[in-house]
């Protein structure tokens, strides 16, 4: 098979979508629109790969900066013609050029492989429409072969009957793309631009084969246009998500109600409430369940965890059988061990605790390593900064925190301890001994609150 280059169409401004931001760097599922585009050209695995870009400047490839990519300037912007052809020194003659759009993410590496099987003719990958409305034409011959692509607004009433319609990507030899983009005219359009699909009709009168292939999915080949149908586009890809899991075992309370933005691996015996959102790469093992708008990212859960609703949990692992939640968050280097208990309210950062211990309620645990069965009672926080410096916390072993105690870091509360409530601590902490810091409780006799002033 000849060498394959990618040329990937991302000049479009998106007037309708009324943003400053370029069309192709919008949202879908968790990544850029182009990043679709470009995660499913490299399966082909093309020698070259091009992107065509031009609203929005450097945005554009500083954004895909990550990616093997070349990128070109199109300026002004011409047509889609105009648009290849900037691509084209970069593109060696003796290779087959695939044009994708960069505004078309959910195209199929499936579909796209069946478009390079004849290195030798024009393929064209075209869709039936029950409502073809806006769209290009397919025509063809008494035969059955394709003679040409007729716009909308120049087609006759028998030729607007049509259903088969362009999606306007194709494959073709790139010697044959170069001498047909090179006769293209803009003075036969109001535009003034140079149209792709024109060389459809060129490839026809040189005897060329003409090919077609259709793809397995209508909404592969939808573009986003606004964002009603960037929106619509997103249901799509989440519907797909949630028939994968429900595939695989999973259960989803409702499946309408789900959104994948990364990669979502699952265990057996997995349950999914209604509302979460699992953003980056994210792991559930066996029997995990978690609650009702909880929000999950880049983390690993492992077997037989339940969180609890609206619990938000980012870059961090937990171990098996733990408890969170609800209304707990786990912020980034967050590492819990087996049967941890992280209640409402408590947020955990950067920090290690051991299995067995529990922090159930409105507490802050921040720059510390805790050791095993460890008791953290409500209103607990570690004092981490300084102002200037983050310091670490150790709490070891079997230790039991008072509630509405502060640890002032950096500071070590030995194995066995008690702290009690209400205490200060700013000095290590003695093994196996209670601590605490108060002053002896005094009354004040005759003592009146204070009472608002009359107007």
């Amino acid at each position: 098979m000849s060498t394959l280059n990618i040329v990937i169409l991302a000049a479009g401004k998106g007037t309708r979508m009324y943003s400053d931001r370029p069309k192709v760097l919008h949202g879908l599922a968790g990544r850029a629109l182009l990043q679709h585009v470009l995660d499913t050209a490299a399966i082909l695995m093309p020698e070259k790969t091009c992107v065509v870009y031009g609203h929005g400047g450097e945005i554009v490839p500083q954004a895909m900066a990550q990616y093997d990519t070349s990128f070109i300037l199109q300026e002004p912007q011409l047509g889609t013609g105009h648009a290849v052809q900037q691509a084209l020194p970069q593109l060696p003659d003796a290779s087959l050029t695939l044009v994708l759009y960069g505004d078309v993410p959910l195209i199929q590496h499936t579909t796209l492989r069946q478009m390079l099987g004849a290195p030798d003719a024009l393929t064209l990958l075209t869709v039936y429409l029950d409502n073809p409305t806006g769209y290009g034409r397919i025509v063809r011959d008494s035969a059955g072969n394709v003679s040409s692509i007729v716009e909308e607004k120049d087609a006759t009433p028998e030729q607007c009957a049509i259903g088969e319609v362009n999606t306007g990507i194709l494959a073709a030899p790139t010697s044959l793309l170069r001498g047909w983009l090179s006769k293209l005219r803009n003075d036969n359009n109001s535009q003034g631009e140079y149209y792709l699909t024109d060389i459809v009709a060129m490839a026809v009168a040189q005897g060329i084969a003409v090919h077609t292939v259709q793809p397995a999915h209508i909404w592969e080949v939808l573009g986003v246009n606004s964002k009603a149908q960037l929106a619509e586009l997103e249901r799509t890809w989440q519907h797909g998500e949630a028939t994968r899991l429900l595939v695989h075992g999973v259960t989803l309370a409702d499946p309408a109600r789900l959104d994948v933005r990364g990669k979502l691996v699952c265990g057996r015996d997995i349950e999914i409430d209604v509302g979460c959102i699992f953003e980056g790469d994210v792991h559930l093992g066996n029997g995990v369940r978690v609650g009702a708008y909880s929000i999950i990212k880049n983390t690993i859960i492992a077997e037989g965890t339940n969180i609890a609703p609206y619990s938000h949990i980012d870059s961090s692992e937990v171990g098996a059988n733990c408890h969170i939640g609800p209304y707990a968050r786990l912020r980034p280097g967050t590492k819990l061990h087996d049967g941890v208990h992280i209640g409402n309210f408590v947020e955990v950062k950067n920090s290690e605790i051991a299995s067995g211990s529990k922090a159930n309620h409105l507490s802050y645990i921040g720059d510390s390593s805790v050791g095993n069965r460890v008791n953290i009672g409500a209103g607990t926080i570690t004092c981490n900064y300084d102002g200037a410096n983050k310091h670490r916390t150790i709490i070891e072993d079997d230790v039991f925190i008072g509630s509405n105690t502060q640890l002032v870091a950096p500071v070590k509360v030995g194995r066995g301890a008690t702290i009690g409530a209400g205490s200060t601590i700013t000095r290590n902490v003695p093994e196996g001994e209670l601590t605490l810091s108060r002053t002896r409780q005094t009354t004040i006799n005759g003592w009146k609150r204070p009472t608002k002033d009359k107007k």
